[in-house]
């Protein structure tokens, strides 16, 4: 399972509305890379594959691929601002370490 909260969904559908396809779906992805091995990767993706999790989060439809969602089971998408500006914040249960960014963690080998 994955979950957005309010105002995650508010700023994905504010970046959604400024695609060509205002019904893109959402992609949430784990990548190789970053300070500590892995990286999320967020985007929106008009290809859906058969083997994808398709999660109904309100008005955001999130897809996941099977690989990635065994280091993202459970995680929480969140968006803030402060003064140095938004992001979206990652709450993931799986992840046993995090950078200074948030953008990059690790789990268990």
């Amino acid at each position: 399972m994955i979950h957005l909260s309010t105002t995650a969904v508010n700023e994905i559908k504010r970046l959604r509305a400024k695609q060509r396809n205002p019904n893109i779906p959402f992609r949430l992805q784990v990548q190789n890379g970053g300070c500590s091995g892995l990286v999320y990767v967020l985007k929106f993706e008009e290809e859906v594959k058969i083997d994808d999790r398709l999660y109904d989060c309100g008005d955001v439809s999130v897809v996941v691929d099977p690989t990635s969602l065994n280091y993202i089971s459970d995680l929480t998408l969140d968006y803030s601002e402060d003064l140095m500006g938004g992001g979206f914040r990652f709450q993931n249960p799986n992840a046993i370490a995090h950078c200074g960014c948030g953008n990059s963690f690790s789990v268990i080998p």
